[in-house]
């Protein structure tokens, strides 16, 4: 049977609705998952539920992130929160990586991962990184790769896409800072910022701060490859 793969969905300030993008969706039906989105809920029980019905988690990109939740206070360049879903999502999150059940995150994704494991990250890397940055935003079609990045070797990403440089996109302002165990970084900019995670602790726990569902439609490879490694650790739960 195909894994069902649970995806964090968005939502609008007017919290009128859920949704995600067809190429979430595509990605995941592509890669040979079956996708199921998911509302925002808070029931200890109902998480708990979901966590073990689910073989795998997408935690798709979105708006930013409550710094309260880290300790910190919002700085001036802090964009749009949905609080029910940092809440949700980072309670599920550390359900699945209870259950060691395989996680894909993308760009805010990567973002909650480290979260949810007591890490924290810039709130606007403009404002707060030191050094020149590179164009984190591009001013070009979404599935178009903008720079580079640096892949640290014998990394999961890695041995995913088989490579030590790869070309991606950039849509973020935010960004992870302090990475903390049992998750490393496997992938830089040349600027520093950081744009790829994983745990050395759990079967599949891979997020990367760009999103390779839009590189798809271009037929790009790695990620191809990214979307496969995670729904193939899916099937094994």
């Amino acid at each position: 049977m195909k894994p069902l793969i649970g995806v964090i969905t968005s939502m609008e300030l007017e919290q009128d609705s859920y949704y995600t993008t067809t190429e979430n969706v595509k990605a995941i039906l592509g890669a040979g998952g079956i996708p199921i989105m998911l509302p925002y809920f808070q029931d200890e029980l109902d998480l708990h539920t979901v966590a073990e019905t689910i073989d795998g988690l997408y935690a798709t990109g979105g708006y930013d992130i409550d710094p309260t939740i880290f300790g910190e206070e919002p700085h001036p360049m802090l964009g749009t929160i949905i609080p029910d879903r940092d809440s949700f999502e980072i309670k599920l999150m550390k359900k699945m990586l209870e259950a060691d059940k395989p996680i894909l995150g993308v760009c805010r994704g990567s973002q909650t991962l480290n979260i949810a494991l007591g890490g924290d990250m810039y709130q606007d890397i403009y404002a707060q990184k030191e050094g020149d940055l590179l164009q984190h935003q591009q001013g070009a079609p979404k599935e178009h790769g903008s720079h580079f990045v640096e892949i640290v070797d014998g990394s999961l990403l890695n041995g995913l896409v088989g490579k030590a440089r790869l070309k991606v996109n950039s849509r973020h302002h935010q960004a992870n800072q302090k990475v903390v165990e049992p998750l490393q970084i496997c992938a830089k900019a040349a600027d520093g910022v950081v744009e790829a995670i994983e745990s050395t602790e759990h079967k599949f726990v891979l997020a990367v701060q760009w999103h390779p569902e839009n590189m798809l439609v271009t037929g790009d490879e790695a990620s191809k490859a990214i979307f496969r490694g995670f729904i193939n650790a899916c099937k094994w739960n």
